[in-house]
Protein backbone atom coordinates (compact mmCIF):
# COMPACT_ATOMS: atom_id res chain seq x y z
CA UNK A 1 0.00 0.00 0.00
CA UNK A 2 1.27 3.44 -0.94
CA UNK A 3 -0.05 6.99 -0.39
CA UNK A 4 -2.40 8.18 -3.12
CA UNK A 5 -0.88 11.67 -3.01
CA UNK A 6 2.42 13.11 -1.86
CA UNK A 7 3.82 16.62 -1.30
CA UNK A 8 4.50 18.64 -4.44
CA UNK A 9 8.19 19.23 -5.07
CA UNK A 10 9.42 17.11 -2.18
CA UNK A 11 12.64 15.27 -2.93
CA UNK A 12 14.30 13.15 -0.28
CA UNK A 13 18.09 13.04 -0.19
CA UNK A 14 19.03 9.64 -1.63
CA UNK A 15 22.75 10.36 -1.13
CA UNK A 16 22.51 9.55 2.58
CA UNK A 17 23.88 6.15 3.66
CA UNK A 18 21.46 3.30 4.12
CA UNK A 19 20.58 2.61 7.73
CA UNK A 20 21.98 -0.65 9.05
CA UNK A 21 19.62 -2.89 11.03
CA UNK A 22 21.32 -5.66 12.98
CA UNK A 23 18.40 -8.04 12.62
CA UNK A 24 19.03 -8.18 8.86
CA UNK A 25 22.03 -10.39 9.66
CA UNK A 26 19.50 -13.15 10.32
CA UNK A 27 17.43 -12.50 7.21
CA UNK A 28 14.50 -10.29 6.28
CA UNK A 29 10.74 -10.50 6.46
CA UNK A 30 8.93 -11.71 3.33
CA UNK A 31 6.47 -9.55 1.44
CA UNK A 32 3.12 -9.37 3.19
CA UNK A 33 4.66 -9.40 6.68
CA UNK A 34 6.36 -6.76 8.82
CA UNK A 35 9.19 -6.90 11.37
CA UNK A 36 8.04 -6.40 14.97
CA UNK A 37 10.49 -5.83 17.79
CA UNK A 38 10.01 -8.44 20.51
CA UNK A 39 7.81 -7.03 23.28
CA UNK A 40 9.25 -7.04 26.79
CA UNK A 41 7.25 -6.77 30.01
CA UNK A 42 8.50 -3.22 30.54
CA UNK A 43 7.01 -2.22 27.18
CA UNK A 44 3.54 -3.18 28.37
CA UNK A 45 3.96 -1.14 31.54
CA UNK A 46 5.01 1.91 29.55
CA UNK A 47 2.36 1.93 26.86
CA UNK A 48 1.37 5.36 28.18
CA UNK A 49 4.69 6.89 29.28
CA UNK A 50 4.62 7.77 32.97
CA UNK A 51 6.73 10.86 32.39
CA UNK A 52 4.03 12.21 30.07
CA UNK A 53 1.04 11.45 32.30
CA UNK A 54 -0.90 14.46 33.42
CA UNK A 55 0.05 16.60 30.44
CA UNK A 56 3.64 17.17 31.57
CA UNK A 57 4.88 17.29 28.00
CA UNK A 58 5.65 20.77 26.73
CA UNK A 59 3.97 22.40 23.81
CA UNK A 60 3.69 26.13 23.15
CA UNK A 61 0.19 26.61 24.57
CA UNK A 62 1.22 27.32 28.16
CA UNK A 63 1.34 23.71 29.35
CA UNK A 64 3.25 22.65 32.47
CA UNK A 65 6.89 21.73 31.87
CA UNK A 66 7.56 19.19 34.60
CA UNK A 67 11.03 17.64 34.34
CA UNK A 68 11.29 17.89 30.56
CA UNK A 69 13.86 20.20 29.01
CA UNK A 70 13.89 21.37 25.40
CA UNK A 71 15.89 23.03 22.70
CA UNK A 72 13.44 23.31 19.81
CA UNK A 73 12.08 25.57 17.12
CA UNK A 74 8.41 25.68 16.24
CA UNK A 75 6.16 27.06 13.51
CA UNK A 76 2.52 27.99 14.01
CA UNK A 77 -0.02 30.50 12.73
CA UNK A 78 -1.42 28.41 9.89
CA UNK A 79 -2.58 24.86 9.21
CA UNK A 80 -0.09 22.23 8.12
CA UNK A 81 -0.41 18.96 6.26
CA UNK A 82 3.09 17.74 6.98
CA UNK A 83 6.69 18.48 7.85
CA UNK A 84 10.20 17.41 6.91
CA UNK A 85 13.72 17.63 8.28
CA UNK A 86 17.09 15.97 8.02
CA UNK A 87 19.15 15.71 11.20
CA UNK A 88 22.25 14.05 12.61
CA UNK A 89 22.05 10.79 14.54
CA UNK A 90 24.09 10.66 17.76
CA UNK A 91 24.38 8.42 20.79
CA UNK A 92 24.13 10.82 23.77
CA UNK A 93 25.00 9.63 27.26
CA UNK A 94 21.74 9.10 29.11
CA UNK A 95 21.13 8.45 32.81
CA UNK A 96 18.95 5.56 33.96
CA UNK A 97 15.20 6.25 33.86
CA UNK A 98 15.73 9.24 31.57
CA UNK A 99 15.78 9.71 27.82
CA UNK A 100 17.33 11.92 25.18
CA UNK A 101 15.59 12.35 21.84
CA UNK A 102 15.62 14.39 18.66
CA UNK A 103 12.47 14.44 16.59
CA UNK A 104 9.73 16.14 14.59
CA UNK A 105 6.38 16.89 16.25
CA UNK A 106 3.12 17.56 14.37
CA UNK A 107 0.46 18.83 16.78
CA UNK A 108 -3.12 20.01 16.90
CA UNK A 109 -4.80 21.58 19.91
CA UNK A 110 -8.21 22.36 18.45
CA UNK A 111 -9.98 20.25 21.08
CA UNK A 112 -7.36 18.33 23.08
CA UNK A 113 -3.74 17.81 22.15
CA UNK A 114 -3.16 15.46 19.21
CA UNK A 115 0.42 14.70 18.25
CA UNK A 116 2.44 12.65 15.79
CA UNK A 117 6.13 12.27 16.57
CA UNK A 118 9.08 10.57 14.87
CA UNK A 119 12.83 10.66 15.37
CA UNK A 120 15.64 8.96 17.24
CA UNK A 121 15.92 8.27 20.95
CA UNK A 122 18.17 6.81 23.64
CA UNK A 123 15.88 5.48 26.36
CA UNK A 124 17.41 2.82 28.65
CA UNK A 125 14.26 2.56 30.74
CA UNK A 126 12.19 1.55 27.75
CA UNK A 127 14.60 -0.38 25.55
CA UNK A 128 16.91 -1.76 28.29
CA UNK A 129 20.05 -0.51 26.57
CA UNK A 130 21.80 2.74 25.65
CA UNK A 131 21.61 2.37 21.90
CA UNK A 132 20.15 4.96 19.55
CA UNK A 133 16.82 3.84 18.10
CA UNK A 134 14.32 5.07 15.55
CA UNK A 135 10.95 5.58 17.22
CA UNK A 136 7.47 6.93 16.63
CA UNK A 137 4.73 8.11 18.99
CA UNK A 138 1.14 9.34 18.78
CA UNK A 139 -1.67 10.47 21.07
CA UNK A 140 -5.03 12.18 20.65
CA UNK A 141 -5.72 13.16 24.28
CA UNK A 142 -2.60 14.93 25.56
CA UNK A 143 -0.75 11.72 26.50
CA UNK A 144 -3.51 10.63 28.88
CA UNK A 145 -4.97 7.30 27.73
CA UNK A 146 -4.43 6.98 23.98
CA UNK A 147 -1.35 6.42 21.88
CA UNK A 148 1.94 4.64 22.33
CA UNK A 149 5.51 4.27 21.20
CA UNK A 150 6.32 2.37 18.03
CA UNK A 151 3.84 -0.48 17.41
CA UNK A 152 2.88 -0.87 21.07
CA UNK A 153 -0.85 -0.36 20.45
CA UNK A 154 -3.28 -0.18 17.53
CA UNK A 155 -2.67 2.99 15.56
CA UNK A 156 0.27 3.13 13.18
CA UNK A 157 -0.13 0.79 10.21
CA UNK A 158 3.24 -0.39 8.93
CA UNK A 159 3.35 -1.20 5.22
CA UNK A 160 7.09 -1.73 4.72
CA UNK A 161 8.59 -5.16 5.48
CA UNK A 162 12.27 -4.17 5.62
CA UNK A 163 12.47 -1.75 8.55
CA UNK A 164 11.75 -2.55 12.20
CA UNK A 165 10.33 0.44 14.06
CA UNK A 166 11.96 0.74 17.48
CA UNK A 167 15.15 -0.86 16.20
CA UNK A 168 18.68 0.51 16.53
CA UNK A 169 20.05 3.06 14.05
CA UNK A 170 23.56 2.58 12.73
CA UNK A 171 25.92 4.19 11.99
CA UNK A 172 25.83 7.15 14.39
CA UNK A 173 27.83 10.38 14.25
CA UNK A 174 31.10 10.84 16.13
CA UNK A 175 32.52 14.05 17.60
CA UNK A 176 35.07 15.57 15.19
CA UNK A 177 34.49 12.56 12.96
CA UNK A 178 31.91 11.52 10.39
CA UNK A 179 28.32 12.64 10.75
CA UNK A 180 25.38 10.49 9.72
CA UNK A 181 21.90 11.85 9.12
CA UNK A 182 18.34 10.67 8.74
CA UNK A 183 15.57 12.39 6.79
CA UNK A 184 12.00 12.17 8.03
CA UNK A 185 8.91 13.27 6.14
CA UNK A 186 5.42 13.13 7.63
CA UNK A 187 2.58 14.17 5.35
CA UNK A 188 -1.18 13.91 5.04
CA UNK A 189 -2.70 12.06 2.10
CA UNK A 190 -5.43 14.51 1.15
CA UNK A 191 -7.48 11.78 -0.52
CA UNK A 192 -7.64 9.41 2.45
CA UNK A 193 -6.85 11.64 5.43
CA UNK A 194 -4.07 9.29 6.55
CA UNK A 195 -0.73 10.63 7.82
CA UNK A 196 2.19 8.89 6.08
CA UNK A 197 5.70 8.43 7.44
CA UNK A 198 8.77 8.33 5.21
CA UNK A 199 12.30 7.59 6.48
CA UNK A 200 15.10 8.38 4.02
CA UNK A 201 13.53 7.36 0.70
CA UNK A 202 11.36 4.58 2.18
CA UNK A 203 7.66 4.91 3.02
CA UNK A 204 7.14 2.99 6.28
CA UNK A 205 3.39 3.26 6.81
CA UNK A 206 0.68 5.58 8.10
CA UNK A 207 -1.41 6.75 11.02
CA UNK A 208 -5.10 6.55 10.00
CA UNK A 209 -6.78 9.93 10.17
CA UNK A 210 -9.67 8.25 11.98
CA UNK A 211 -7.62 7.73 15.18
CA UNK A 212 -7.33 11.50 15.70
CA UNK A 213 -9.62 14.40 16.52
CA UNK A 214 -7.80 17.64 15.66
CA UNK A 215 -5.26 15.91 13.42
CA UNK A 216 -8.10 14.36 11.48
CA UNK A 217 -8.12 17.76 9.77
CA UNK A 218 -4.65 19.32 9.99
CA UNK A 219 -1.77 20.25 12.26
CA UNK A 220 -1.72 23.68 13.88
CA UNK A 221 1.89 23.52 15.09
CA UNK A 222 5.12 21.90 13.90
CA UNK A 223 8.16 21.49 16.12
CA UNK A 224 11.73 20.28 15.53
CA UNK A 225 14.53 19.71 18.04
CA UNK A 226 15.70 17.92 21.16
CA UNK A 227 14.14 16.88 24.46
CA UNK A 228 15.52 15.24 27.61
CA UNK A 229 14.26 14.18 31.03
CA UNK A 230 15.92 15.76 34.07
CA UNK A 231 15.11 13.64 37.13
CA UNK A 232 17.83 15.20 39.35
CA UNK A 233 18.45 11.75 40.83
CA UNK A 234 21.85 12.86 42.23
CA UNK A 235 20.34 16.07 43.65
CA UNK A 236 21.74 18.14 40.81
CA UNK A 237 20.93 18.62 37.14
CA UNK A 238 21.12 15.44 35.09
CA UNK A 239 24.23 14.56 33.08
CA UNK A 240 21.99 13.30 30.27
CA UNK A 241 23.20 14.86 27.04
CA UNK A 242 21.10 16.33 24.25
CA UNK A 243 22.10 15.82 20.62
CA UNK A 244 25.86 15.42 20.36
CA UNK A 245 26.32 16.50 23.98
CA UNK A 246 27.97 19.73 22.84
CA UNK A 247 26.67 23.28 22.58
CA UNK A 248 25.59 24.84 19.27
CA UNK A 249 28.54 27.24 19.06
CA UNK A 250 30.89 24.33 18.26
CA UNK A 251 29.05 23.94 14.95
CA UNK A 252 29.54 21.38 12.18
CA UNK A 253 31.13 18.06 13.07
CA UNK A 254 30.80 18.76 16.79
CA UNK A 255 27.31 20.15 17.37
CA UNK A 256 24.14 18.37 16.33
CA UNK A 257 21.86 20.09 13.84
CA UNK A 258 18.61 19.93 11.87
CA UNK A 259 18.51 21.12 8.26
CA UNK A 260 16.19 21.43 5.26
CA UNK A 261 13.22 22.19 7.51
CA UNK A 262 9.99 22.22 5.52
CA UNK A 263 6.28 22.44 6.20
CA UNK A 264 3.55 21.13 3.89
CA UNK A 265 0.60 23.48 3.37
CA UNK A 266 -3.03 22.53 2.72
CA UNK A 267 -2.42 22.54 -1.04
CA UNK A 268 0.14 19.77 -0.47
CA UNK A 269 3.05 22.05 -1.36
CA UNK A 270 6.32 22.11 0.57
CA UNK A 271 7.43 25.48 1.92
CA UNK A 272 10.17 26.90 4.09
CA UNK A 273 8.94 27.77 7.60
CA UNK A 274 7.72 31.37 7.54
CA UNK A 275 8.25 32.39 11.17
CA UNK A 276 10.32 29.93 13.18
CA UNK A 277 10.38 30.61 16.90
CA UNK A 278 13.02 29.10 19.20
CA UNK A 279 12.21 27.67 22.60
CA UNK A 280 14.98 26.73 25.06
CA UNK A 281 14.20 25.61 28.61
CA UNK A 282 17.62 26.29 30.14
CA UNK A 283 20.37 27.62 27.87
CA UNK A 284 23.05 26.94 30.49
CA UNK A 285 22.39 23.22 30.03
CA UNK A 286 21.20 22.91 26.43
CA UNK A 287 21.00 25.63 23.82
CA UNK A 288 19.97 26.32 20.24
CA UNK A 289 21.05 28.65 17.45
CA UNK A 290 19.09 29.23 14.23
CA UNK A 291 21.32 30.20 11.32
CA UNK A 292 20.30 33.57 9.89
CA UNK A 293 21.46 32.87 6.33
CA UNK A 294 19.95 29.95 4.49
CA UNK A 295 22.59 27.72 2.98
CA UNK A 296 21.62 26.52 -0.49
CA UNK A 297 22.33 22.91 0.46
CA UNK A 298 21.12 23.01 4.07
CA UNK A 299 18.07 25.25 3.60
CA UNK A 300 16.62 26.38 6.93
CA UNK A 301 18.82 24.90 9.66
CA UNK A 302 19.80 25.17 13.30
CA UNK A 303 22.33 23.78 15.76
CA UNK A 304 21.18 22.55 19.17
CA UNK A 305 22.15 20.44 22.19
CA UNK A 306 24.40 20.43 25.22
CA UNK A 307 26.04 18.38 27.97
CA UNK A 308 23.64 18.87 30.86
CA UNK A 309 25.22 19.12 34.32
CA UNK A 310 28.21 21.45 34.71
CA UNK A 311 29.36 24.36 36.87
CA UNK A 312 27.05 26.59 34.82
CA UNK A 313 24.24 24.03 34.91
CA UNK A 314 24.11 22.96 38.59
Amino acid sequence: MEPSSSPIGMKMDDSQPKLIQNWHKNGECPQGTIPIRRTQNHDLHRTFPSHWQGGQHYYPFGQELGDHEYAVVFERGSTYHGAHASFNVWNPNTEANEFSLSQIWLMSNVTTLNTIEAGWMVNPGRYLDNQTRFFIYWTRDNYQSTGCYDLGCPGFVQTNHKFAIGSTIKPVSTYKGKTFDISILIFKDNNTGNWWLQLQDVVLGYWPGSIFTGLADSSTLVEWGGEIINSRSAQHHTTTQMGSGHFPFERYGKSSFFYNLKVIDNSNTQKDPASLQPYVTNSACYDLHVEANKNTDLGTYFYYGGPGYSAKCP
